[in-house]
């Protein structure tokens, strides 16, 4: 590899050709052509001119040339082209494969990123919104600290902040969002990049340069300050991704890449105060100290919630807030590599598959010095894999339901939406009531994909599409605006999600506020009457409600479940299974359209495979049309019916006929899905892959048997409890009426001490739940609540809930 641009030492018949010639030309070129396919298959498709590559090169080449013609007396160059050499030579691939691995493709791509470089300059200008430290860039530069933030609010937090810290040390720059993945960009795109430039300027980095420390850097330190949220793990990762991909050396520097944490919930009670960094630390102590009754608690959304003094408290303990990340050699490299290469998708797979429920990082601060954060062993295991968990939560769906869903659905039986309702308005009461994080038009888009029925949608859907909430004209795209449309709950759904599960079902709690069940259970698996589409993951068929509960009644007899085939509600076509040479089920299927060819020069298609959509197709034989396959067609289908007319000429009808694959090929009317490879979260909360329909059915069965021995037993409990408050009422009425209790002029405490000394039942209250009617803002759980921790009247609210509990 040459640093001074193309470099040769070449010789012809044992003379030294100092501006070589054609035969250096001859090898040259071969290697760019082949470095060429190379080096745009690792810059994601943008090409690398050849005469870049070759401004990488120190070749040398020794020839033996038949009669070589040279340009002078002097012989420096070779003037004899290649085909009069008397003999061929071509690089062996072995030779060539080497020459990829030599770290010269490398070269070229950090060569190509060079263009960003600053090095190290005492005064930046021209960098909106940086707030530089007044010593960055200078003598003292190794003990400055650049604070990256999450967006605008937060570095008006920080630089808030620095009333205690200073400005001398400190310079505070905001990103404006999730900051590129470059394992995965092209040079010219991390060139065009702005936001990482300004960066890579503010640090004074320069691409291709290793550090042993950060001598020639405008900052010592990069503190990372983002929320303490699932996204704010991600922006973290994307920033520790740049500087390993780039400058791993940096991540091996003591004290180089650093964050700052803030809590994500403060909970008070009295003068005992407990601070969370992370909600499954949380959730954790709030299983432990009956769900937080009594204390006040506090939820942080992000950095501006936090307050002025609230800042200055956290930069004035350094010690707890700021967490130093430690470089553990080749197994921290590969974690961060397989957690941002696309190369690694298998390795995140397992990795996620390993992920336990309740995984949080422990902040606990060593009184020696400043808490440190082992990348493999710290963030990517017990952080990243919280913001990879719940994006796939978000995009995979389980044996359930997705969770947008099921807060939709939440909200439906909530408000008792019998009531035809907008889809802009539902979505909004959704995000109020369930504690929705992310943009009303996804919710909106979820609540109308619910409710569609058209051909390769929903079997069965949950809330009527009342409106235009999309056809398979174009696959629900032409679905009209969430402000003209309307829904309500669909009198079945209410059958399949039986109300008489409630009691059984574990309600979640966000920011204080009690939202949607864990999961709900239904009476069959609506995943596989619906299927599921998630990102990753492929899509799963639909399959006949009835095929599956007959699966479910022979599964109750103790019988072997009949083959379950794809079945899609309206569909005329026709889905076969593959066959093989063993006659096993293969698991993979062949969905066909329909067609009748009518006469010599016309065809009549009838029916489209699934989810290929009619708008789709249409623009595929006007295709046909322009490439003179086709004569013409005519359409006559409607939104819920297809009916193409094709005319052909005679021979070209027959032509295709006689082709493999025939017009079934031609024409696009054959598609395949799997059963095969279906992944989804089971019962546990983790990412599994089912083989078949048929392991689905069997985990749903044992669930779904386990919660009707649950309900029975909710349901008998009931019971009792009523016998118990109508004996004790008989009882209560019989000894007033007889004078054996006296309850004029007495008061409410002699009383109720005499009902219990003459042993009357008590009946223990149950979780308070809320009637699906009931439209309010009470949780559907009680929570911790200031007014409930200092309401007067203890005794008389005591007294009158043990009154309660008796009559």
């Amino acid at each position: 590899m040459s640093e001074d641009g193309f470099q040769q030492m070449s010789f012809v018949n044992g003379i030294c050709t100092t501006k070589g010639g054609q035969h250096v030309s001859y090898i040259v070129d071969q290697i760019t052509a082949k470095l060429v396919g190379v080096l745009k298959k690792k810059n994601k498709g943008e090409a690398v001119k050849p005469n870049y590559i070759k401004n990488h090169m120190f070749v040398y080449v020794s020839a033996l040339i038949d009669n070589p013609a040279f340009d002078s007396q002097t012989k420096e160059t070779l003037t004899t082209r290649a085909n009069s050499f008397g003999s061929t030579f071509n690089l062996s691939d072995k030779f060539l494969k080497q020459l990829e691995k030599s770290g010269l493709v490398e070269k070229i791509l950090l060569a190509a990123t060079q263009g960003g470089s600053s090095g190290k300059r005492s005064r930046l200008t021209g960098i909106p919104k940086l707030d530089d430290a007044n010593h960055a860039g200078t003598a003292k530069s190794k003990d400055c600290t650049l604070i990256l933030t999450e967006g605008d609010s937060a570095k008006t937090v920080a630089v808030g902040g620095l009333a205690v810290v200073g400005r001398d040390y400190y310079g505070v720059f905001p990103l404006r969002g999730k900051m590129l993945n470059v394992r995965e960009a092209s040079h010219s795109q991390i060139l065009k990049n702005e936001e990482i430039q300004n960066v890579v300027k503010i640090l004074g980095l320069k691409y291709g340069q290793k550090y042993e420390s950060t001598k020639g850097l405008r900052y010592g330190h990069l503190m990372i300050m983002a929320d303490q949220d699932h996204d704010g793990s991600h922006i973290k990762g994307l920033v520790i991704n740049l500087i390993h991909h780039f400058w791993p050396s940096l991540l091996v520097v003591d004290g180089f890449l650093q964050e700052f944490i803030t809590p994500i919930v403060k909970c008070t009670k009295g003068r005992t105060k407990e601070v969370f960094y992370t909600m499954p630390e949380y959730e954790a102590w709030r299983e432990r100290t009956n769900q937080g009754r009594g204390w006040i608690i506090k939820f942080y959304k992000g950095l501006g919630t936090s307050t002025d003094a609230e800042t200055k408290e956290y930069l004035s303990d350094l010690q707890t807030h700021q967490i130093r990340f430690t470089y553990d050699g080749d197994g921290d490299a590969d974690v961060i590599d397989m957690a941002f290469s696309k190369k690694r998708v298998e390795d995140r797979k397992d990795w996620l598959r390993g992920y336990e429920p309740g995984t949080y990082v422990d902040y606990d601060v060593d009184e020696m010095g400043y808490p440190e954060y082992a990348y493999r062993a710290g963030f990517v295991n017990k952080e990243l894999i919280l913001f990879s968990m719940a994006d796939n939560i978000r995009s995979i769906p389980s044996v359930r339901f997705k969770p947008s869903q099921r807060k939709v659905l939440f909200c439906c039986f909530k408000r008792n939406l019998r009531a035809e309702l907008k889809v802009a308005q539902l979505a909004g009461y959704v995000s109020e009531h369930s504690a929705y994080h992310h943009g009303e038009a996804s919710l909106q888009g979820c609540i109308v994909n619910m409710a569609q029925d058209f051909v390769g949608s929903n079997n069965i859907h949950l809330l009527p599409p009342i409106g235009q909430f999309g056809s398979r004209l174009m696959g629900g795209k032409d679905a009209a605006s969430a402000r003209y449309i309307f829904t309500n709950l669909e009198q079945l759904t209410r059958l399949i999600y039986h109300p008489l599960d409630n009691d059984c079902l574990k309600y979640l709690s966000e920011d204080g506020q009690s939202i949607e069940p864990e999961w709900y259970i239904p009476i069959i698996p609506m995943v596989l009457v619906n299927g599921s589409d998630g990102i990753g993951t492929g899509w799963s068929p639909n399959y006949n409600p009835l095929d599956i509960i007959k699966g479910l009644r022979q599964m109750i007899n103790g019988e072997e479940i009949a083959p379950l085939t794809p079945w899609y509600r309206e569909f005329t076509g026709h889905i076969v299974e593959k066959a093989n040479s063993r006659g096993t089920d293969t698991g993979n299927y062949i969905v066909q359209g329909l067609y009748e060819v009518t006469d010599d020069s016309t065809l009549v298609v009838s029916e489209l495979p699934v989810k290929s959509w009619t708008q789709t197709y249409k623009q595929f034989l006007e295709g046909l049309l322009d490439a003179g396959t086709i004569k013409d067609f005519k359409e006559n289908h409607t939104d819920v019916k297809v009916l193409f007319t094709i005319t052909m000429e005679q021979k070209a009808l027959s032509d295709v006929t006689k082709a493999p694959g025939g017009i079934v090929k031609k024409f696009k009317l054959e598609s395949s899905l799997s059963t095969s490879n279906m992944h989804l979260f089971d019962a546990a909360g983790h990412i599994k892959k089912y083989e078949n329909p048929k392991e689905i059915m069997a985990e749903f069965y044992g669930i779904r048997l386990e919660y009707y021995g649950r309900r029975k037993k909710a349901m008998l409990q009931k019971l009792q409890d009523q016998i118990k408050l109508l004996s004790n009422k008989a009882r209560f009425v019989l000894a007033v009426v007889e004078g054996k209790l006296v309850v004029n002029n007495r008061k409410k405490q002699e009383l109720l001490e005499e009902l219990m000394a003459e042993g009357y039942d008590q009946i223990v209250p149950k979780t308070k739940k809320k009637p699906d009617n009931e439209d309010s803002n009470e949780s559907e759980d009680e929570e911790p609540n200031v007014a409930d921790a200092s309401r007067g009247g203890g005794a008389t609210s005591t007294r009158n809930s043990l009154m309660q509990r008796i009559l």
